[in-house]
């Protein structure tokens, strides 16, 4: 599915890093979550036929840190570079990734034909709670190197079920040697501070349909956020899945569900009532 190398693009304030895999139609551009990377949202388009286009955000990868900012404002003009670059016309976003399209669609409601948002984790009300603060602990072992130590804090933000399998101890220190060395230090102190809309009634505009999935006992991404924006946007489709985390215990679910959502052999539609489709 994939290349082997990855290119650089211009962005609005810099060169952003991305990976095109496939060919033709659909074309979908898929966005990855705080300290996040290319590799972690790979997977999602395992089942999703056409051209599938992954970027690294500022910060991340080889993508540049123009500045200090980080505002979801910033992501979303990142990511429509992105999607206009490449033609696409769908969407997937993961955590921050959800929030950068959220905050775009907020000003471009039509942009997208299809739009998968996977555990988003705000919309428009801070949060103060643990999880968040958290992060911070994260960015103080990313800027002083440690990639020791930011392995066993990604470790930690895992369901205890799955800390100790290999194949999950191997990503937290493949994702720590792709963190250490990066501006992501900055984002982990100052995103999780920010909303990516003003007013959650913006995105009441988006006509395409619009899968959510979220899971229970996530405290980074409370399922109630996911179930607010199944509320909010008129096409949604919902699927809270159960713990064990979205990408482990339940990753041929979501495969299949991300997949016969971008690749549909028919129109997804939501109960006549209005409400969203519910798992």
């Amino acid at each position: 599915m994939t290349p082997r190398h990855t290119s650089l693009v211009a962005g609005p304030t810099g060169a952003l890093e991305v990976l095109t895999a496939g060919h033709g139609d659909p074309r979908t551009v898929f966005a990855h979550g705080l300290a996040g990377s290319i590799p972690t949202t790979r997977p999602y388009a395992a089942k999703v036929s056409g051209t599938r286009t992954f970027l690294h955000f500022r910060g991340h990868g080889a993508s540049d840190t123009p500045d200090d900012s980080w505002e979801y404002a910033d992501l979303a003009a990142e990511l429509w570079a992105v999607a206009d670059h490449v033609g696409a016309g769908q969407a997937l976003g993961v955590s921050m990734g959800a929030g950068a399209l959220c905050a775009g669609l907020a000003t471009d409601p039509t942009r997208f034909e299809r739009l998968v948002l996977v555990l988003p984790a705000a919309i428009d009300r801070r949060r103060g709670d643990p999880a968040m603060a958290r992060l911070a602990g994260l960015a103080a072992l990313v800027e002083a190197g440690d990639h020791e130590g930011v392995a066993e804090h990604l470790l930690g933000a895992e369901p205890v079920t799955v800390r100790s399998d290999p194949g999950v101890r191997q990503w937290a220190r493949g994702q720590a040697d792709r963190l250490v060395g990066t501006g992501v230090g900055r984002a982990l102190r100052t995103l999780p501070h920010r909303v990516p809309v003003a007013d959650r009634a913006l995105l009441g505009r988006v006509r395409a349909p619009v899968l959510l999935l979220a899971q229970e006992g996530d405290p980074a991404h409370p399922a109630d956020v996911a179930r607010d924006l199944a509320d909010v946007f008129p096409r949604a489709i919902l699927h809270v899945l159960p713990p064990g985390g979205i990408m482990w215990g339940h990753r041929s679910r979501v495969r299949d569900l991300v997949g016969e959502f971008l690749t549909p052999a028919t129109e997804p539609t939501a109960p006549s009532t209005g409400r969203p489709l519910h798992e």
